[in-house]
């Protein structure tokens, strides 16, 4: 029996990426799912899970538009008849501009979608998922919201926010059958790491992106998808309330330039 076989999957970010490879897996273990994303290029990933013989709705919206985000659940539910699983993955970058050049509108720009919008993912789906007494909502945080040094100022409070936000809801949401966890990515080949994967092969360096975690190697999509898949489905059906760093080993150690022993 598939690890999903039955339920219903919103994810949202899923045209490319993390999401798109969760919305994949999903679907390959049984999920209906709805792929959400203000790309064009989501419609590309509902016809792959569809050519790979799985269900899937793709539906263009914005994730940190209060309105755009009820409609998506209202959708799955009108669509499929439930709400089982929630994916909370759209996030944006802010790029790396100096500190005290940084405008509260570029704050805004990046916490909007990735702190207020996994915020409007939680309450729209527990609005679904309190009354059956039963859900798994999955946010994407990074190692960024854990300790400086992986990310720009927005982008490494937004995500820390994440984090905070999954433990708080994980509280307010006790007794309801509603989980809820977060996963930490560490530096993932993606659509919005591509500048740094960029810069590093015009350099020849692309063999030194992740050498600072004890893999020394980035990862792949996939391998947030696997992290994903375990925390939505009965697996993990006692976990709650929880970060999980996927990187290669990269936060267990303050990474300094040389080693000993």
């Amino acid at each position: 029996m598939k690890r999903l076989d039955g339920r219903v999957a919103l994810v949202t970010g899923a045209a490319s990426g993390i999401g798109r490879a969760s919305a994949i897996l999903f679907a390959a273990e049984g999920a209906k799912v709805v792929a959400v994303d203000r790309a064009k290029e989501i419609d590309e990933t509902a016809a792959l899970i569809k050519k790979a013989g799985g269900t899937a709705l793709a539906m263009t919206a914005d994730a940190s538009s209060e309105s755009d985000v009820a409609a998506a659940v209202d959708r799955a539910v009108s669509e499929f008849g439930a709400l089982d699983v929630l994916y909370a993955n759209a996030g944006v970058s802010g790029g790396f501009r100096n500190f005290l050049e940084l405008s509260a509108q570029d704050w805004m720009d990046v916490l909007s979608v990735n702190l207020i919008g996994v915020y409007l993912a939680i309450k729209h789906a527990a609005r679904i998922m309190v009354p059956k007494g039963k859900g798994a909502i999955v946010c994407t945080a990074s190692v960024a919201g854990l300790r400086s040094g992986a990310g720009g100022a927005p982008y490494s409070a937004s995500k820390a926010g994440v984090i905070s936000l999954t433990q708080l809801s994980a509280n307010l949401l006790g007794g309801t059958g509603v989980r809820i966890n977060a996963i930490c990515p560490g530096i993932i080949e993606t659509g919005m790491t591509k500048p740094i994967f960029d810069h590093a092969k015009s350099r020849g360096t692309e063999g030194k992106i992740g050498q600072l975690n004890p893999l020394r190697r980035y990862g792949h999509p996939e391998e947030i998808a696997n992290m994903a898949l375990f925390l939505a489905s009965d697996e993990s059906s006692y976990v709650n309330g929880q970060a999980f760093p996927v990187d290669g080993g990269l936060s267990t150690s303050h990474p300094v330039a040389g080693r000993w022993g």
